[in-house]
């Protein structure tokens, strides 16, 4: 125990004692209640002044001993000693006071420990034992009834020293529960104060602004970083609602991440990126909210840039695939109309000439048509149309190909409902791109499946060949424009594709090993409705 707990109970057993003896002994005294149980009145007042005066001097000796437990002993023995003088001056075996020895056991084990309440125990039973004991052999002038008898005296001693004792050790055993509560109780409290600082620290240095709000949306703490991102000092920030710094929230706080543009007093507007969640306590109820926010300005200004440069990135690599893609066929449709104008071949090799220039013209217009297609596509127009009708149709067309009917073979599994709700003519498209990407890819031959199924709301269309698949380096750009690994192929078509189902909110995902390649076209089916 500490000093200053020790001198704290000192001062507390000091004011105790002084209530006690004035509202007690004092009102005995004064008012002669029970006047007879006071044989010795003038020594019982010098008694009570001693106390009194003991008081004083225990209050001015308070703040200059240093041995506080030794200071708390002699008071303890002085208090158990002025208790069985008064209870010899007011009749011994018939004193109305010696309930009050007890009382000073219970102050022994509160102020020091259980061991002080067995010391006083003690000390007070040897004081009691032997009052009683000259009382009864007359030995000290206390007169007594003369009906006790020797066992009434005996047992009266034996039940003072059981009270002594079983006072002791339940005022000990409490007093030492007592102690371990208020020490488990400081360190907690100790912890608690540990954990505060450091929480308040942890916000504090954190560089994201933190607030917290009550339920109606009024700030209550406002961080460092909240501070110097905003641009508004804590003491202004705590008197406003959180939509007056953040406008861009709507009033009546949602539960939700948004971005938004505030205006800073020094450095101007700034993109602000927030998270804000309700606040709950231990019980979980609702307090009010939390808000972490940054300041992302920067890193817009940074996508924005980096957007800027991909577009020109992308319309640098796109012009360079247009201009290789157009040279080949000019290249030819020149070097054939030269040989047509210098008239320097035979007669017979001239239609051959001109066979090849109409069909580099095709492959030149074809070119362009499907970038026109892919680059200025004409929008969307949504009707409901049979699903499974359109996919026989398109594979009828497929399967009358020269590839196909050679050696080829096509299978089908409809299980999607077969109404839908898309572009007709635009899905046609799709499905016969990825049946001739499938048909190319199986130039010996194998099988195309096509397989429909619906899955969560969700239409899949299953194009499933047993070609030699696509190498794992080539596979995540088949949908880049102008990518082909064939011969006359424009590099086009999975592109266009791609765009068409990404117009229906859906997306194509594609597989590939050596035993062949799988798309799957993915689109939204809700309620009879893609």
């Amino acid at each position: 125990m500490t000093d200053k707990v020790l001198s704290k109970k000192l001062k507390s057993l000091i004011t105790v004692r002084v209530i006690f003896v004035t509202l007690l002994l004092g009102s005995f005294f004064i008012l002669q209640v029970g006047y007879r149980n006071f044989p010795y009145p003038r020594a019982t007042l010098n008694l009570i002044i001693a106390l009194y005066t003991l008081t004083i001097v225990y209050s001015i000796l308070l703040n200059r001993v240093k041995l506080y437990a030794l200071f708390a002993y002699a008071q303890l023995f002085i208090d158990a000693s002025a208790i069985n003088i008064l209870i010899y001056l007011t009749g011994g075996i018939e004193s109305w006071f010696s309930f009050i020895m007890p009382l000073t056991v219970m102050s022994a084990s509160a102020v020091l420990d259980r061991r002080a309440g067995y010391i006083i125990a003690t000390f007070n039973s040897i004081l009691y034992g032997i009052i009683i004991d000259l009382q009864y052999y007359k030995l000290l002038p206390i007169e007594y009834d003369m009906t006790l008898t020797e066992k009434a005296f005996l047992y009266n001693i034996f039940a003072h020293i059981s009270a002594f004792y079983l006072v002791a050790f339940l005022s000990g055993y409490l007093s030492s529960r007592l102690e371990k509560t208020t020490h488990a109780l400081e360190q907690t409290d100790s912890d608690l104060r540990e954990l505060s600082l450091f929480n308040e620290e942890l916000i504090e240095n954190i560089p994201s602004g933190i607030f917290t709000t009550d339920t109606e949306g009024r700030i209550l703490t406002f961080n460092r970083a909240a501070e110097n991102i905003t641009g508004f000092g804590r003491k202004i920030a705590l008197s406003r609602s959180i939509d007056e710094i953040f406008p861009f929230i709507a009033r009546g706080v949602d539960i939700e991440r948004i971005e938004g543009v505030i205006s800073h007093q020094k450095a101007g507007d700034r993109v602000i990126s927030l998270t804000i969640s309700e606040l709950r306590d231990i019980a979980e109820k609702n307090k009010g909210f939390i808000g972490i926010f940054q300041d992302i300005t920067q890193f817009k200004e940074m996508e924005t840039e980096i957007k800027q440069k991909e577009k020109w990135a992308a319309i640098g690599e796109l012009s360079a695939n247009i201009a290789h893609e157009i040279r080949n066929p000019i290249a030819s449709l020149k070097g054939s109309v030269e040989m047509l104008r210098e008239n320097i071949v035979a007669e017979e090799h001239k239609k051959r000439l001109m066979e090849i220039a109409l069909k580099e013209m095709d492959r030149l217009n074809n070119i362009i048509s499907d970038f026109l297609t892919y680059s200025s596509p004409r929008p969307a127009e949504f009707n409901a149309f049979d699903l499974n009708l359109m996919l026989d149709d398109t594979l009828e067309l497929l399967a009358h190909t020269a590839p196909v009917q050679d050696n080829i073979a096509i299978r089908k599994d409809f299980n999607a409902p077969p109404d839908v709700y898309a572009d007709n003519q635009k899905l046609r498209q799709v499905f016969w791109n990825l049946g001739m990407n499938a048909i190319e890819a199986m130039p010996e031959g194998g099988e195309l499946s096509v397989s429909t199924r619906e899955n969560d709301n969700l239409i899949e269309i299953i194009f499933r060949d047993t070609g030699a698949g696509i190498s794992q380096e080539n596979i995540g750009k088949v949908f880049y424009p102008f990518f082909t690994t064939k011969d006359g192929g424009t590099g086009l078509g999975l592109a266009i594709a791609y765009r068409i189902i990404e117009e229906h909110n859906g997306k194509i995902n594609i597989t590939s090993n050596n035993s062949g390649t799988t798309f799957k076209v993915i689109i939204p089916y809700v309620n009879g409705k893609t």
